[in-house]
């Protein structure tokens, strides 16, 4: 399916041939001007999220022992989570939004069915309906709005912490308003800049986008954003990462809660060890028309030291990209990195 406002004057589609289910605009014309307006205050249609919700009185408590993030006690309010394997490799980042009566899912495009495929499978006798309403509710992103509260995030505790100093609640708590529509709005803060989610009902996106006032941009533009801040998406992470590579660890997972599948990792490597990779914003030399693609192999030295995420051309940073790479390699100033053709830089504190 196409998001309505692909019928706008300048929408271009994405360029790949594997749409998602659900297309939504990449750039209405205009690629670095809509990320100046991002920064400011713009909407982003984001309809090719997938949207799964769970219904019932213990919707709250199973999920809270499916996943990384600590739930009991969640307001009507929003945090984010992780899925791990059994060896505690990310497998699902998934953002949620509680309402009082009904806990939203949403994940990147294509992740969905897997999504709902494990939901339906770990249910077993628990009370609980679950449903993928992606054909009927949409989300979308506006920037600039600060009518709610800023996220109330938990530092990372240190390593062999106490638990009593470990408040028991969302790692990462985002302020969340339910519309008359049956929708919400969630901050998050997500690209550096006062950024709130909105469910809307598909069938009213049109009239959301116009409602709002804002300059409409695409995709381009909020994947610019997020690169620049260090935002990672599942194109960003792959099957071997675990949560301590990313900076997801802050937002998604809480350190002293256990039994959920791949918890002995997060615990063995946050208070004995340290991670293998750490995810990195690379800055390109630019000298290829065309930026590489998620997946190119970063190398250093000779050998193949890391992969490379999302990369964009940023309105003010130039090529940027998100990097996966050996915390050593990372770390150490005199390294020599190339992404393909391209020399590249770590971006340094």
């Amino acid at each position: 399916m196409r998001s309505v406002l692909l019928e706008r004057p300048g929408a271009v589609a994405p360029l790949d041939e594997s749409e998602p289910r659900m297309a939504t605009a990449v750039h209405y014309g205009e690629p670095l001007p809509e990320q100046r307006r991002l920064a400011t205050g713009a909407f982003v249609d984001r309809g090719d999220r997938e949207i799964i919700t769970i219904t019932g009185d213990a919707r709250l408590e199973w999920v809270h022992s499916l996943t990384t993030q600590h739930l009991l006690g969640l307001g009507a309010e929003g945090t984010e989570t992780l899925l791990l394997s059994p060896n505690g490799h990310v497998e699902q980042h998934v953002m949620l939004t509680d309402d009082g009566s009904t806990l939203w899912l949403d994940v990147a495009a294509g992740k969905g069915a897997a999504l709902l495929d494990f939901l339906l499978k770990m249910r077993f006798f628990t009370p609980v309906e679950i449903e993928d309403v992606t054909d009927s509710w949409a989300l979308v992103t506006v920037t600039g709005d600060e009518t709610l509260a800023a996220p109330d995030l938990m530092p990372v505790p240190p390593a062999k912490f106490a638990s009593a100093d470990v408040p028991a609640r969302a790692s990462a708590r985002y302020a969340v308003a339910v519309g008359a529509d049956g929708g919400w709005s969630r901050r998050t803060d997500a690209l550096g800049v006062p950024t709130v989610d909105r469910l809307v009902p598909r069938d009213a996106l049109a009239d959301v986008a116009a409602g709002t006032g804002l300059p409409i941009v695409g995709t381009w533009a909020y994947d610019a954003l997020r690169v620049a801040a260090v935002r990672p998406s599942e194109a960003d992470f792959d099957h071997k990462t675990i949560p301590h590579e990313i900076p997801l660890l802050a937002t998604g997972v809480h350190l002293d809660k256990g039994c959920y599948r791949g918890q002995e990792t997060v615990a063995r490597v946050h208070n004995l060890g340290r991670p293998p990779r750490t995810l990195v914003l690379l800055h390109l030399d630019g000298s290829e028309e065309h930026l590489p693609p998620p997946g190119t192999e970063i190398h250093a030295g000779g050998r193949v030291v890391g992969t490379l995420g999302t990369a964009v051309r940023h309105y003010e940073l130039g090529p940027v990209a998100l990097g996966l790479l050996r915390r050593n390699v990372a770390e150490n100033p005199a390294a020599e990195i190339t992404v393909g053709t391209m020399n590249a830089s770590v971006e340094r504190a």
